[in-house]
């Protein structure tokens, strides 16, 4: 299914002249230098086509004939390739010859009849000169990096394979090849010429050089009846063109491509929408020239359930999420996932109200999936470093349990209450994600509200504000303290509560007698405590979480009543801790 969908993308992209996505036989590539020539054949001089952008030399892309895959068998490009065929004398090994006649075997097709193609037969065979070649600066560049390059003929505006005499000449050799279908194409269920082997996908994170194959087989074990390479498998020239092209566009695209975890992730819809455009604003981290975007995307996302202005759009069109990652020499899916564009609004829609709560005016409304998981890592100054902290393969299964609208893995829950404990900090992004997985997961009679619900009767829950009404009777009595409650016994006041209440309540006593006033804690333990029989021994992993949803509902109600003044409410809080330390933001 993964193939259909691409080759339908293709198809899709290709009717559209503005699509830039490369025909049939045609691939567009970064070609760093040219080397101009004239009519007759002779040298002129190299020409490089990159230009700094940021710290990094771009080239300038070409729609040049597609290029074949290479295994162990030397095979040259049509008019464009590396110096060790596109020159002679330059390779070397047992095939340095080979490489360089196989490349003037694929010119001489077209050099009889194209004029163009002619003069570069004439400079290759004719005037080539290498010493003339290395008093040009770009010469030494060009074999030092291994780089790809073309010709120009001077005074031309484009290079010989972009020509248009070359294009119809090539399209049409591309149509008189006179091969017999021999297989039934798996994609599109029709006897082609099957592909012997497919051309590598760019662009998935972390691959040998960006490069690796999504269908091949190197192995025996792998191969059956006597089907080899990539006929285990038959996928048509066509078809394997179409997905391969279609892919790699996606990858090449900032706007269809994003990154969850060590998944590269691509999407796209059988129709054009306005998800498709907006979905990796919903989830990728904030962009530094417009960091607002994704909160707006996320805005228009929720205000579209209500309306139905995505459905009505067209939201019975299909709508596919393709995660990649390494491995070894080739590529592996992570996960698939497809609905339609309907039903992924409404899955989206629903991770994003799951993680609402209540929070400070310093923190943003949504966050995004990898702020949100970086919450759940060892944090590290490198950035890098940090984001190589998030728990293995969990950026993977909670992206699937979005896509497919199901429980979210159990470690996102373990992750949080483990990092809670470890710094001690119920902190805005992990409050989210602990509510998104109590709301999605345990499906309880009550679910949890976006502020303190104080009619809530889970005894993690009740527990968790106690914990928090006491660390603020502490702050109130010892206006500046340095550490509280919280940093020498959240982990035991969760895990354990009859082991640490007991000396907790007896310690509160001795810090109300330093309080003036005192009614509006006692009433409030009071309340807190009226449906709470006994300190249960022990509590399980999903009571912890209730317990950190609990402290902190409890201290960003403190936090509200001390902006608002709101009678005693505002009075005890007025000596406690500063905004900045009741609010701890996520910065990156």
């Amino acid at each position: 299914m993964i193939l259909q969908a691409l080759k339908e993308y293709y198809d899709r992209k290709a009717a559209d002249p503005d699509s830039g996505i490369a025909p049939l036989g045609w691939e567009w590539k970064e070609i760093p230098f040219l080397f101009v020539i004239t009519d007759d054949g002779q040298f002129v001089r190299i020409e490089d086509t990159r230009e700094i952008v940021g710290k990094r030399k771009i080239a300038k892309r070409f729609l040049v004939p597609q290029s074949v895959v290479r295994t162990r068998n030397p095979a040259a490009f049509t008019l464009w390739d590396k110096a060790e065929y596109a020159f002679p004398g330059v390779a070397q090994g047992t095939d340095a010859d080979k490489k360089h006649t196989l490349f003037l075997t694929r010119l001489n097709q077209f050099a009889d009849d194209l004029p163009s193609v002619a003069s570069v037969r004439r400079f290759l065979t004719e005037h080539f000169d290498t010493e003339r070649l290395k008093g040009d600066g770009n010469w030494s560049e060009y074999i030092q990096t291994g780089a790809v390059a073309t010709f120009i003929i001077a005074g031309h505006e484009k290079p010989v394979p972009c020509e248009g005499d070359f294009v119809q000449a090539y399209n049409a050799h591309l149509s008189s090849t006179g091969e017999v279908p021999d297989g039934v194409c798996l994609v599109t269920g029709s006897r082609a010429i099957i592909s012997r082997t497919h051309h590598k996908i760019v662009g998935v994170l972390g691959t040998d050089k960006n490069r690796g194959s999504l269908i091949s087989f190197n192995w025996d074990a792998a191969e059956s009846f006597g089907r080899e390479q990539s006929y285990n498998s038959p996928v048509g020239q066509e078809a394997e063109f179409a997905y391969t092209t279609a892919l790699n566009a996606l990858l090449a695209s900032s706007r269809q491509k994003m990154y969850v975890g060590d998944a590269t992730t691509v999407f796209w819809s059988s129709e054009k929408s306005t998800l498709e455009d907006e979905f990796a604003d919903l989830f990728r981290e904030p962009q530094k020239d417009d960091p607002d975007r994704g909160v707006d995307a996320v805005e228009r996302l929720l205000g579209s359930v209500r309306s139905g202005a995505y459905a009505h759009e067209g939201g019975t069109a299909r709508f596919y999420v393709l995660g990649l990652s390494p491995n070894s020499a080739r590529i592996s899916v992570r996960f698939w996932h497809e609905g339609t564009v309907a039903e992924m609004e409404r899955r989206f829609a629903d991770w994003f109200e799951n993680l609402r709560i209540v929070h400070g005016p310093k923190d943003k409304e949504h966050l995004s999936l990898t702020q949100l998981l970086l919450s759940l890592a060892l944090h590290n100054k490198d950035y890098q470093k940090w984001k190589a902290n998030i728990p293995p393969n969990l950026a993977g299964a909670v992206m699937r349990s979005i896509l497919e609208g199901t429980p979210y893995p159990a470690t996102l829950l373990s992750s949080a209450i483990v990092r809670i404990k470890a710094e001690r900090d119920v902190t805005y992004p992990r409050a989210k994600l602990v509510k998104a997985f109590i709301n999605r997961n345990l499906n309880p009679e009550r679910k949890l509200a976006m502020s303190l619900d104080k009619d809530n009767p889970n005894v993690g829950y009740r527990l968790g504000r106690l914990f928090a009404v006491l660390e603020r009777i502490q702050q109130a009595a010892n206006p500046g303290i340095n550490a509280t409650i919280r940093d020498r016994f959240y982990a035991s006041a969760s895990a354990t509560p009859a082991a640490v209440f007991g000396n907790l309540m007896r310690l509160k006593n001795h810090h109300l007698a330093k309080l003036p006033k005192t009614a509006f804690f006692e009433e409030l333990i009071g309340e807190i405590l009226s449906s709470v029989a006994a300190f249960p021994s022990h509590l399980s992993l999903e009571d912890q979480g209730m317990f950190a949803i609990g402290y902190y509902h409890q201290r960003q109600d403190f936090f509200v009543g001390r902006k608002t003044k709101d009678s005693g409410v505002g009075d005890a809080a007025s000596t406690s801790e500063s905004d900045d330390t009741v609010q701890t933001e996520l910065s990156l």
